[in-house]
């Protein structure tokens, strides 16, 4: 049994590497060759024990995560991810779940960005710059060729400590925004990635800021929660989710369609998308939407993914 921390899931498995590992997730879920039951939430609001089970031919895969939002000097997520052998039931690994759902969470926006974003896209927005929106700002820069990063936080004191982390992943010459407010970051931006856990709309309700752009909304995953404008739902007819279970769990799904902002018949999941092979309709007046909340199968792919690199390389702790 191997235990892999931090550093040495970083020393096994490149981002690049994870968001490949995602677009695998996405053409097994197409399959729909394994089994994955929706996601087991235990709340005392506003924290949360989330468990996280999926089986596929090659590996059993289980996640247990919390979400304490209201931390303020800890992360607010911390978790463990078990791997299994899908033949023995042994337990092949034991890993940094907090890291892995950063790591895959980015990756699930980068897999977005290089098949929704225009090849062309160079400056990003990262609106909330805790764990989430590390990872995405890496993602994003792994798939496109990135020269600008805006970002805004609630609480700008940790701004410095997200250009401290993000250097130490990317020392290529990118330049980094801080920003007063979220409209000053997102109006610079070909892309707009949302990473906060709010209740309320953490974008503004001003159209011209979104027209012709990609927005990648991570944070939301429960109903309660919501990120994105009002607005901004009349201004698509492409919103693309990773999986069904996102319509049930995220505010950002349910309150739009609740109230008939737009169809059920205008979303599509990105699986599907990717399927397809076709290519994102931008018009310079429109937005196109990509919804994550995420799911136990990305987290299996990526840690069988890292599990068979650092087996590879010799990297981990054997443990027993």
């Amino acid at each position: 049994m191997l235990f892999l921390n931090e550093s040495q899931i970083r020393e096994s498995l490149t981002m690049e590497e994870a968001i490949d590992a995602i677009d695998s997730a996405y053409q097994l879920y197409e399959t729909k060759e394994f089994q994955m039951p929706t996601r087991m939430k235990l709340t005392d609001d506003p924290n949360a024990l989330i468990i996280m089970p999926c089986l596929t031919d090659a590996a059993i895969g289980t996640k247990l995560v919390t979400s304490f939002p209201s931390n303020k000097q800890l992360p607010t997520l911390h978790g463990l991810v078990v791997l299994n052998s899908s033949e023995t039931g042994e337990i092949q690994a034991i890993m940094d779940g907090s890291f892995i759902t950063g790591f895959r969470t980015g990756a699930i926006g980068g897999s977005a960005i290089r098949h929704l974003a225009p090849k062309e896209a160079k400056k990003i927005a990262i609106i909330g710059t805790g764990v989430q929106g590390l990872y995405q700002a890496i993602a994003a820069c792994a798939v496109r060729p990135i020269t600008d990063i805006y970002l805004y936080n609630r609480t700008t004191e940790k701004l410095d400590s997200f250009i401290d982390a993000f250097q130490s992943w990317d020392s290529s010459p990118i330049t980094i925004h801080k920003t007063n407010h979220a409209e000053e970051a997102a109006v610079n931006a070909d892309i707009i990635i949302t990473a906060t856990t709010s209740n309320t709309p953490v974008l503004p309700e001003d159209p011209e800021i979104f027209a012709g752009k990609l927005i990648v909304a991570i944070g939301s995953f429960l109903p309660s929660m919501r990120e994105l404008p009002d607005v901004l739902y009349s201004m698509t007819d492409q919103i693309f989710i990773d999986s069904h279970d996102a319509l049930v769990e995220s505010g950002d799904l349910i309150t739009p369609l609740e109230n008939h902002w737009f169809q059920k018949e205008q979303i599509q999941t990105i699986s599907s998308f990717i399927q397809q092979g076709t290519v994102p309709k931008y018009q310079s007046d429109k937005s196109i939407i990509f919804k994550s909340t995420g799911m136990a199968l990305f987290d299996v792919i990526v840690a069988q993914a890292i599990y068979k690199k650092a087996m590879q390389k010799e990297i981990g702790t054997h443990l027993g």
